[in-house]
C-alpha cells in the first residue's frame, strides 16, 4: 500500500493544477445540488419491531386522516393573581384565540376547546388549547409556525400569561458563533503547531472543502433519502474533526521529509506512502465505527452513521488527492523562514530533545506508575456511569428563557408533570367478539394502575374495530415512575388480549422514547462486538501484532466509559451543569452511549495508528523496543496533541448549541477525545509497550502468513527506492536485538 500511495502522492503533486481543479469542480457541484435541491419535505423518525411504532402503524391504517405522527402545539395560559381562567373575559380572549387559531393556517387538523374538554385547572388558575396538525414538524411552512407564535400577543396584554410547547415549535438547529471559536481555535493550534501560516491553512482549506462536499451532498439528497437536519450536523462535526487531523499528519510528515533535504516531490510521495497509509486505516476505523450504527436498525440512526462515514471518506480522499497538490504549490513554504534556512544550510545542528522524546523517556522510566494513575483517574471517572438513565429529551430540558420550557412549567404547575406527556393506548379489538367492553374493561384497568391520575373516554373509529384512549401519568414524562406506568399498562393487555381477544398498544411521544431507550440498550452490546471485532482485525493487520490491538481496544473502552461518567455527572446529576448551559438535569440522550462508543472508537484508532505505526516504523527498521517508542513520541505526539486539541475545540464548538441533543454530543465527544488523547494515548499505550517489550510485536507465524502484507511501515517502499537499513527487522517483525525488553531501561 505505501508503495502504491507513494506514487500517488508524487501523482497529485505533479498533475497539482488538474487536481485542486476536480476538487474545486466537485464542490461547485455539491454546492449547486444543495442550492437547487428543494427542501426536505419529511423527516420520518421510526423505531421497526417496537409497540410503540406498531401502534403508530395501526392508527395510520385504522383512523385514516388522523396524522397520528403529524405535529402538535399547546397553548398554554395562566390567569393573572386574584382571577381565574372560567371568569367571562379571559373565556371569551381564549375562545377568540382558539378561532384564530383554526383560521390562522391550512395545515392545522383540529383545535380544541379548553372549556368542553376538561382543560382546566382544579383551581380555574390554568387551561390549555390542544393543537394538531396535519403534517410533522419538518412540514410545517413558517408561515404556520409564526400563526402560532403570535396567536398569545393579544392575550398577554390583557394580563394573562400564555405560553406555548409542543414540538410544532421545533426548530433546525443552526450553526452558532462557538460553533466557529472552534475553528479559530484549530487554525490557532495549527499555527503554533507548525510555524507557519501556510502549513496551518493546508489543513483548514482541505478540511473546508471536504465538509463542502459531504453536507452540500446530503443538503441535496435530503429529501430523496429522506435525512433528517441532525445529519448534516453530524457530518459537518466528524468531517471537519477527522478532515483537519488527516491533512495535519500528512503535511506534518511533508515537513519531516524536507528536513532530512529531499526534493518536494519526493517528500510529498514519501508523506504520502507512510502517513498516507496510516489515514487509510485510521479512516477505515472510523468508516466500520459509523458504518455499523446500522445494526441497531433505527433508520434515522443509520442514515446519521452513512452520511458522516461518507464525509470520512471524502476527508481521506482529499488528504491523500488535494493535499499534495497544495503542497505541490506550496513547496518549501510550508516551513517557517528559520526552519528553512536551518534546513539549507550545510551544517543543520543536531535535533534537541523535544517535549514528546522526554515524555516518552519518562514513562520508559516509570511505566507501572504512569499505567497505575491512569487507569485509576479514568476509573474513578468512569464510576457516575453505572448511575445512568437513558431517556430522551423534551421540553422539560430546554432553556427557561424558551417558551417551550415555561409552557412545559405551567402545565406541571396547574395539571401535574404528567400532562407534559400523555400517554396513547390503542385497542385493536377487531379480534374480539364484544369490542366495546374489552375497551371498557381496558380503561377500567388502566384507571387503576398506580401512577395513572386520568384516562379520558375511548373514542372509536368509523368502524368500531379500534378505539384509543388517552391516559395522563402522574411523573413527568422522563420519569422512571412514567416508565413503570407504561410497562404495567402492556403487561395489564397482555392479560386482557388473552381474555377478550382484543390486544392492547401503547404509543405516544413517551412510549416513543421508551422503546427507542431500550432498542438501544439491547443493540449496545452487539454493536460494540461487531465495530470492535471488526477493528481489532484490521489493526492486526496493520501493526501485525496481536496484543498491541488488543491493548487499543481495551484503551478504549476505558476512556469512552470514562466519557459516558462525564456526561451523567454534567447532565444527568446537574454538576458543573451552569458551566456548559444544562438548566435542567435529566436522563442522557438513549442514543448517546452507543453512538458514543461508534464515534469515539473511530476517532480513537486515529490516535492509536498515527502515534503506534511510527513506533512499530521504528521497530521494523532496527531500532529496539524501548527506542521505537521514543521515536514515535519524537515524530508523533506533537502532532497528536495538537490534532486532540483540534478535535477537542471543534466538538466543545457544538457545547453552544441551543438543542440538548446537540449539546451532549459535543461535550461527550470532547470529553472522550481529551480522555483518549492525552490519558490512553499518551501515557497508558506507551507504558503498557514498554512494560511488554518484544512482546507487542510478536504474532503467531501461522497467522502471520494468512494476514496481507499491507506494508504500513513504508519497508516495502524503502526497499523499493534501494534504502534498506541496516539491522533491519524482516516482514513478520521478529528481527531486533536480543534482551530487547531489558534495553526499555536504558534509553
Amino acid at each position: 500500500m505505501a508503495t502504491f500511495l507513494y506514487k500517488l502522492g508524487r501523482l497529485a503533486f505533479r498533475r497539482r493544477r488538474y487536481v485542486a481543479l476536480i476538487w474545486v469542480a466537485l464542490l461547485a457541484l455539491a454546492g449547486i445540488g444543495a442550492a437547487s435541491a428543494s427542501t426536505a419535505a419529511s423527516s420520518s423518525f421510526s423505531i421497526p419491531g417496537t409497540e410503540a411504532q406498531k401502534a403508530f402503524d395501526l392508527l395510520e391504517q385504522r383512523f385514516p386522516g388522523s396524522s397520528a405522527d403529524g405535529a402538535t402545539a399547546r397553548v398554554v395560559f395562566k390567569a393573572p393573581d386574584g382571577q381565574k381562567m372560567t371568569d367571562p373575559a379571559n373565556k371569551a380572549e381564549v375562545n377568540k384565540i382558539a378561532g384564530e387559531l383554526k383560521s390562522g393556517s391550512d395545515q392545522i387538523a383540529s383545535v380544541t376547546d379548553p372549556y368542553t374538554v376538561d382543560a382546566v385547572s382544579r383551581d380555574g388558575s390554568t387551561a390549555y388549547i390542544s393543537v394538531s396538525y396535519k403534517v410533522n414538524t419538518m412540514e410545517l411552512t413558517d408561515a404556520t409556525r409564526d400563526a402560532l407564535k403570535d396567536v398569545g400577543h393579544t392575550a398577554q396584554k390583557s394580563g394573562m400569561t400564555v405560553e406555548i410547547g409542543g414540538d410544532a415549535l421545533l426548530v433546525i438547529p443552526e450553526i452558532g458563533v462557538t460553533e466557529i471559536i472552534g475553528v479559530a481555535i484549530a487554525a490557532v493550534v495549527l499555527v503554533i503547531t507548525f510555524g507557519s501560516l501556510i502549513a496551518a491553512g493546508l489543513p483548514l482549506l482541505t478540511a473546508l472543502i471536504g465538509v463542502g462536499i459531504g453536507v452540500s451532498t446530503i443538503t441535496a439528497l435530503a429529501n430523496v433519502l429522506d435525512l433528517d437536519s441532525t445529519t448534516a450536523i453530524l457530518a459537518m462535526m466528524i468531517g471537519l474533526a477527522v478532515g483537519i487531523d488527516y491533512a495535519l499528519f500528512i503535511v506534518s510528515r511533508y515537513r519531516a521529509e524536507l528536513a532530512e533535504g529531499r526534493e518536494c516531490e519526493e517528500a510529498a510521495g514519501r508523506a504520502v506512502g507512510t502517513a498516507g497509509s496510516a489515514v487509510v486505516f485510521a479512516g477505515l476505523t472510523v468508516v466500520i465505527a459509523l458504518g455499523g450504527l446500522a445494526v441497531v436498525n433505527i433508520p434515522m440512526l443509520s442514515k446519521m452513521g452513512f452520511a458522516a462515514a461518507g464525509t470520512v471518506v471524502i476527508a481521506v480522499l482529499i488528504a491523500l488527492t488535494l493535499v499534495p497538490a497544495l503542497m505541490g504549490f506550496a513547496g518549501k513554504r510550508v516551513m517557517g523562514r528559520k526552519v528553512r534556512k536551518a534546513a539549507d544550510a550545510s551544517d543543520r545542528p543536531e535535533a534537541k530533545p523535544n517535549m514528546g522524546t522526554r515524555w516518552a523517556r519518562f514513562v520508559l522510566r516509570r511505566p507501572v506508575w504512569v499505567l497505575l494513575a491512569g487507569v485509576i483517574g479514568l476509573g474513578a471517572i468512569a464510576v457516575p456511569a453505572a448511575s445512568l438513565e437513558m431517556g430522551l429529551p423534551d421540553d422539560g430540558s430546554q432553556p427557561t428563557s424558551t417558551t417551550q420550557r415555561r409552557a412545559y412549567d405551567l402545565l406541571s404547575e396547574g395539571f401535574g408533570p404528567g400532562f407534559n406527556g400523555p400517554l396513547m393506548v390503542v385497542v385493536d379489538t377487531a379480534d374480539s367478539s364484544d369490542g366495546k367492553t374489552a375497551v371498557k374493561q381496558v380503561s377500567d384497568e388502566i384507571a387503576g394502575i398506580p401512577g395513572v391520575v386520568a384516562v379520558t373516554p375511548a373514542q372509536f373509529n368509523k368502524a368500531g374495530d379500534t378505539a384509543m384512549i388517552t391516559v395522563v401519568p402522574k411523573d413527568r414524562p422522563s420519569s422512571t415512575e412514567t416508565e413503570n406506568v407504561v410497562h404495567a399498562i402492556r403487561d395489564t393487555g397482555k392479560d386482557i388480549k388473552s381474555d377478550t381477544g382484543a390486544e392492547v398498544l401503547v404509543t405516544g411521544a413517551t412510549a416513543m422514547n421508551i422503546d427507542f431507550s431500550q432498542k438501544m440498550n439491547d443493540a449496545l452490546l452487539p454493536y460494540l462486538a461487531l465495530v470492535v471485532g471488526l477493528a481489532f482485525l484490521l489493526l492486526m493487520v496493520v501493526f501485525r501484532s496481536v496484543l498491541v490491538p488488543l491493548k487499543a481496544a481495551l484503551g478504549f473502552l476505558l476512556s469512552v466509559v470514562a466519557a459516558l461518567g462525564a456526561v451523567v455527572a454534567v447532565f444527568q446529576w446537574g454538576w458543573l451543569g451552569s458551566l456548559f448551559g444544562v438548566e435542567q438535569p435529566g436522563p442522557i440522550m438513549s442514543m448517546m452511549p452507543i453512538f458514543l462508543v461508534g464515534v469515539v472508537f473511530g476517532l480513537a484508532m486515529d490516535y492509536e495508528v498515527f502515534l503506534v505505526t511510527r513506533m512499530r516504523e521504528a521497530y521494523v527498521h532496527g531500532e529496539k523496543p524501548g527506542q521505537a517508542i521514543v521515536t514515535g513520541f519524537n515524530h508523533g505526539a506533537r502532532v497528536v496533541t495538537a490534532a486532540a486539541v483540534i478535535m477537542m475545540a471543534v466538538f466543545a464548538g457544538f457545547i453552544g448549541s441551543s438543542e440538548q441533543m446537540i449539546k451532549m454530543i459535543g461535550f461527550g465527544l470532547a470529553i472522550a477525545v481529551l480522555f483518549d488523547a492525552f490519558v490512553v494515548r499518551m501515557a497508558i499505550v506507551p507504558a503498557v509497550l514498554a512494560l511488554l517489550g518484544k512482546r507487542a510485536w510478536w504474532l503467531p507465524r501461522r497467522l502471520d502468513r494468512l494476514l496481507p502484507n499491507v506494508d504500513v511501515e513504508g519497508e516495502g517502499l524503502r526497499k523499493e527506492l534501494g534504502e534498506t537499513p541496516e539491522g533491519g527487522t524482516g516482514r513478520d517483525g521478529h528481527g531486533g536485538d536480543a534482551g530487547g525488553e531489558r534495553e526499555l531501561t536504558r534509553v
